[in-house]
């Protein structure tokens, strides 16, 4: 971890070249019914919560969630449904010393969620 140098918050900083396709990390999810969402939209995770399936939202333990959010992203992220883990990859090489950043408005099994636009809006708020 480090301070992200666009945001001037915490981020996850590369302490080595990568290469393209690279798992960074696998973490375990903790899966919570979508009808506790309005629970979930009165807490600090409003920001961290991920739609798992038509069923379920989850937290992402590790450090999953807290990768910084860019429209020229260098990582992605992937659902392992049979064993519960959110799988993160690098889409290009990455360079020592770069931030490691996600588009959380898109993921690679297609799905698009409301939950990532209300993300962008937010963003859009603050001026980010």
């Amino acid at each position: 971890m480090g301070i992200s140098t666009s945001l001037n918050i915490r981020g996850i900083i590369a302490t080595q070249d990568i290469k393209k396709n690279t798992v960074i990390e696998r973490c375990p999810v903790i899966l919570i019914e979508i009808k506790y969402e309005s629970f979930l939209e009165k807490t600090r995770l409003s920001s961290y919560y991920f739609t798992w399936d038509k069923k379920y939202h989850c937290i992402v333990l590790g450090y999953g969630s807290i990768s910084n959010h860019s429209k020229n992203n260098n990582i992605t992220f992937l659902k392992d449904k049979k064993n519960k883990i959110m799988i993160y990859k690098t889409i290009r090489d990455v360079r020592k010393g770069e931030e490691l950043t996600i588009d959380y408005s898109n993921d690679l099994d297609g799905e698009t969620y409301p939950e990532h636009t209300d993300f962008h809006k937010k963003i859009g708020k603050l001026g980010l």
